[in-house]
């Protein structure tokens, strides 16, 4: 299992899951439910997009990778902005669209690809970068993760 550790970029994962959501609507169709409104599918979208931008943005400006496949590569430990509330707001932020994209295929089975990114992404992107982060900034980051939680 080790072998997919920090391979996936999370951004094709999305894909991969938001196709799978896809197909379980079109394999499921007895499991719809009621069409949610249009302005809280935006919003929800809006947030999902929201989230990994300002991410990136602080990754940015601390001028430390974004590349979430080579966390030992961090130059610096992003603890401000959006990483106050939440450690992994661009993962949120890609859950968020997922959840959104399920919510607009009106589909039970299709948001059974919510758990599945979220187990995914704790087992082999999250996790591995929490060690090689650990490794890195030692205490600090123990501190920080005390302090602010995973997803929320």
């Amino acid at each position: 299992m080790k072998a997919l550790e920090l391979k996936v970029p999370p951004l094709l994962l999305v894909i991969l899951i938001a196709a799978l959501m896809y197909v379980c609507a079109l394999l499921f169709p007895s499991v719809q439910f009621g069409w949610v409104p249009t302005w809280v599918r935006i919003t929800l979208l809006a947030i999902g997009f929201l989230l990994p931008l300002l991410g990136w943005l602080a990754f940015s400006k601390a001028k430390t990778t974004v590349d979430p496949r080579v966390p030992h590569q961090s130059s610096a430990l992003v603890t401000s902005g959006i990483y106050r509330w939440t450690r992994n707001p661009m993962y949120l932020g890609f859950l968020i669209i997922l959840f959104t994209w399920g919510l607009s295929l009106q589909n039970m089975a299709a948001l059974l690809g919510l758990p599945v990114y979220m187990f995914y992404m704790n087992l082999f992107q999250i996790r591995p970068e929490e060690r090689q982060l650990e490794n890195r900034f030692g205490d600090t980051y123990v501190d920080y993760k005390k302090r602010v939680g995973r997803w929320w």
